[in-house]
């Protein structure tokens, strides 16, 4: 089989994007996105240097590649996208250019998560993560860990979050958070958020200004690569944040994610007196009617085995 050049590949993902009109516009941008991003990576494998091959887009290679998201930290639900984008690349090449037999994501299983009990943090954790935050320095830092700590953001909710969609002054903020439909959603924001978000986006318009820059940007977070700072970036972020601990605060905090944040913003607020209905409001946990989804709220809330064995010392005979 001759091989498909780099300048062949571009042409490729042009013709498969074509393939996609079927489906809506979104899907067909993030399939395309997924697969010029698994090219990526293959190209970097033994073998490529010389351009694509077609049959090198391998059941191996595919499996390594969902291997090497999943030590990125991207979410199960994510991995699962990116084989349905190859998937669906696949049965181009097979239909559309006959250049592959079989698709090789079939018989791929991707293991569920495993349904955990949402996390509380201790204080000695959220003291380590705010303390590693404030070390670093970094505004940027700042508004990241704030949105999922003061705000509970969603991964995707910051890496989508567009400047547009950012209304701050210095007293009062709110954001319109979310991509896919009913998820949007306004949040007022806490003045931590706040204050982390007017600063940071006040230094890159600073800066931008200095460099004889026009601050102009769809998205509020970006990155060197790409116009957003991706889900997988926001999960980078966070592991070199950690890795500054030190050894006993990073056997105190090396598992939390991002959504750990999330999770445990929804303790905090429940025990600040929040109602189960304004948690599902504010985290955007509402049903397609658009009424709170009180049960999703309630297994972010769920109280753990340790809490109910210390509320029997308190019960009354």
């Amino acid at each position: 089989m001759d091989s498909v050049t780099p300048a062949d590949a571009s042409q490729l993902l042009v013709d498969y994007s074509t393939a996609l009109s079927i489906k809506a516009p979104a899907t067909g941008d993030a399939y395309v996105r997924a697969v010029r991003q698994f090219l990526m990576w293959l190209a970097t494998k033994p073998g490529q240097s010389d351009g694509f091959h077609p049959d090198q887009l391998t059941r191996t290679a595919v499996e390594l590649y969902l291997t090497y998201l999943e030590q990125q930290g991207t979410s199960v639900a994510h991995r699962a996208r990116v084989k349905a984008a190859i998937s669906s690349f696949a049965t181009f090449l097979i239909e559309e250019q006959g250049w592959l037999r079989r698709n090789p994501t079939r018989g791929i299983v991707i293991p569920a998560q495993a349904l955990l009990a949402p996390r509380e943090l201790s204080d000695d954790q959220r003291y380590v993560l705010r303390t590693l935050v404030e070390r670093d320095g970094s505004l940027r830092s700042a508004a990241l860990f704030a949105l999922g700590y003061w705000a509970g953001c969603r991964v995707s909710d910051v890496s989508w979050l567009r400047l547009a969609d950012t209304h701050l002054t210095r007293s009062t903020g709110w954001i319109r958070a979310g991509h896919k439909g009913i998820k949007m959603r306004d949040l007022d924001l806490a003045a931590p958020a706040r204050q982390a978000l007017v600063a940071y986006l006040a230094d890159e318009r600073t800066q931008a200004l200095a460099a004889g820059l026009s601050f102009e940007r769809l998205y509020v977070f970006t990155s060197q690569r790409q116009e957003r700072l991706t889900e997988a970036g926001i999960h980078h972020w966070l592991r070199a944040l950690k890795a500054q601990a030190t050894k006993a605060q990073w056997d105190l905090i090396h598992d939390i994610t991002y959504h750990d944040l999330r999770h445990d913003f929804a303790h905090r607020a429940r025990a600040a007196g929040w109602s189960l209905e304004a948690v599902a409001y504010y985290l955007g946990h509402v049903t397609n009617k658009g009424t709170p989804a009180i049960q999703t709220t309630v297994r972010y809330t769920q109280v753990s085995r340790e809490q109910v064995k210390a509320l029997l010392k308190q019960l009354p005979g």
